[in-house]
């Protein structure tokens, strides 16, 4: 670990995402280590700290965590009803947040953390949309911001999970899983959605009773592009996500999991992660990473509460169109002068 003036860290919520939080900060991450954490279960909290090193307290009210000894930021992986309190407390005490996606569960909410952070005069809070750090999704970037294949007409991705967890709800297809391609076309594009459609097939057989699974999403966006979201969350296979730009002079595709290539017994193949810890394992690294550099700069430089409210107003307009079967506009605030990319750096 790099020593000089690390920064200490509180982690909210102690569940699979946050502990693999404290394990990625305590073992890959230079620069930083994790000065306290946070869960309602005291005992989680107790277990998960013993695993970061000498130091680490544990704590059931945020709040607390916030305040202990070391803290200069805060990440945020706790359930997404808490985040608004979480993310107040945070701007309250002025310190900066990687906050896991959602952002809030809902736009009214968004716009609340939104007006308190512009209240501060600086940006303190990024947002957890991974999937800007994985190396395909760059090169993704990279290749439509030149131009080269010409005006992007439509993107095409399919989002796919082994099995659902067994709380899982027809409306989390759209809120913790569709939230991410509305995440990555919106920054891949640059151009916000629109409206949305979402059509549903009759459902797999290996789809739990009541889920709509799978379902396929459309979005129009503001630049008159096409984007649609094959969400399969019960596929039985694997864990896949893919995306396919369509240019004016050429098409680009990621996701393909071009890896290891096997040729035994008269087959050949190669395997398929199991789940999206595995599969963005390095795009959590690099966002962590990128965030702790920044923030020890004095910068914010990722996903913005901005992009945090559009992702939250999408799902609301996603999950109205899920239910109706309709095509439903997205309603969204204008964006403020606060959030353009002039207001994204900020230097002690």
């Amino acid at each position: 670990m790099n020593t000089e003036n690390p920064l200490g860290i509180a982690v909210i919520g102690t569940g699979r995402m946050g502990a693999d939080h404290v394990r990625r900060i305590d073992r890959v991450i230079s620069g930083a280590y994790v000065a306290a954490v946070a869960d309602v279960d005291e005992g989680r909290a107790k277990e998960v700290a013993g695993t970061a090193g000498p130091g680490c307290t544990a704590h059931t009210d945020p709040a607390a965590a916030m305040d202990a000894p070391g803290v200069g930021a805060v990440l945020i992986a706790s359930p997404g009803a808490a985040h608004e309190a979480q993310l107040l407390a945070a701007l309250e005490r002025d310190l900066p947040v990687l906050c896991e996606k959602p952002l809030t569960p809902d736009p009214e909410a968004a716009l609340r953390v939104m007006a308190a952070e512009e209240a501060l005069g600086h940006r303190r809070i990024q947002v957890g949309f991974m999937r800007r750090y994985d190396h395909e999704y760059r090169q993704l970037k990279h290749l439509l911001a030149d131009g080269r294949y010409g005006r992007p007409l439509m993107l095409h991705c399919r989002h796919r999970n082994t099995v659902s967890h067994p709380l899982f709800t027809t409306e989390m297809l759209i809120n913790d899983s569709v939230v991410h391609e509305m995440d990555a076309a919106r920054w891949l594009l640059e151009q916000e959605l629109t409206a949305v459609t979402v059509l549903r097939p009759v459902p797999s057989s290996g789809a739990p009773d009541g889920l709509g699974d799978p379902q396929l999403v459309i979005f129009e966006t503001s630049g008159g592009a096409l984007v649609d979201v094959e969400i399969f969350v019960n596929c039985g296979f694997g864990y896949q996500v893919q995306a396919e730009a369509v240019c004016e002079r050429g098409t680009a595709r990621i996701g393909d999991a071009h890896g290891l290539l096997t040729n035994t017994a008269g087959r050949w193949g190669g395997e398929i992660a199991d789940d999206f810890i595995v599969r963005f394992a390095d795009a959590y690294d690099r966002q962590l990473r990128e965030w702790v550099d920044a923030t020890r700069a004095g910068r914010v430089t990722g996903p913005s509460a901005w992009d945090g409210y559009a992702a939250a107003a999408v799902c609301a307009a996603g999950v109205a169109a899920q239910r109706s079967g309709v095509r439903t506009p997205v309603e969204m605030a204008e964006r403020p002068a606060f959030y353009s990319p002039v207001s994204y750096v900020r230097t002690n």
